[in-house]
């Protein structure tokens, strides 16, 4: 699918400016004119827009609750599931070196990427075009009916208070691969409970899967 019909299709807007999506699927690797400064902005619009989203569907719920499904929706590991399920990973431009690293499949590169998205949409059609796209591509996200969805490194720190123990601890055990692509590996620990290792393509992936591991084991 050419990126205009992606972007009139899947984003639901008409381009006036088609380079602005050019630069908001464009990888570092790529070139100079990329998605980074972009991405920047379509944090922020998607903030702006699931705050406005969150106390519409839940004018009953207390702050603390609203932050804990605003955190997990804006989540970068949110945000990548959005990117594949709209498709964004088949226009991401990448340079040779960084698509042979893997980095199509980071959670951070897919999750900057539709970040990006929403900026140009931002841009070139106005915030009302921004919502739109939000409120669509992470409607499945939202479930009006359940409770605010909770953090794997939350979940821990609970489990771990609840059991007379200190708050989990995080440790880099490993990091490979190159500068643009880097891959850790990390422990959680909770002292005298358990502990379990943890894969990603940043820190924060990497703790937040020995996080879930370990959740696993003590179950």
């Amino acid at each position: 699918m050419k990126l205009a019909k992606f972007v009139a299709e899947i984003l639901g807007h008409d381009p006036k400016d088609l380079a602005l999506f050019e630069r908001a699927r464009t990888h570092p690797s790529f070139g100079r004119d990329n998605y980074q400064r972009l991405e920047f902005l379509g944090d922020r619009v998607l903030g702006l827009v699931m705050a406005e989203w969150l106390s519409e569907l839940f004018p009953l719920e207390q702050e603390g609750t609203l932050s804990h499904r605003f955190t997990t929706l804006v989540s970068r590991a949110t945000c990548a599931e959005v990117a594949r399920a709209v498709g964004v990973i088949d226009h991401i431009r990448l340079g040779k070196q960084a698509r042979d690293d893997g980095a199509i499949n980071s959670d951070n590169v897919t999750g900057d990427v539709v970040e990006a998205l929403i900026a140009a949409l931002y841009l070139d059609g106005g915030v009302d075009a921004a919502r739109r796209f939000i409120r669509s591509a992470w409607a499945p996200f939202i479930d009006a009916g359940s409770a605010a969805p909770r953090h794997p490194k939350s979940l821990l720190h609970e489990w771990a208070e609840g059991h007379g123990r200190k708050p989990p601890t995080y440790a880099v055990i490993d990091r490979s691969g190159p500068p643009h692509a880097p891959r850790f590996t990390v422990r959680a620990s909770v002292n005298g409970l358990g502990e379990a290792k943890g894969e990603g393509l940043s820190k924060q992936e990497a703790e937040t899967a020995a996080a879930e591991a370990l959740l696993e084991q003590v179950k």
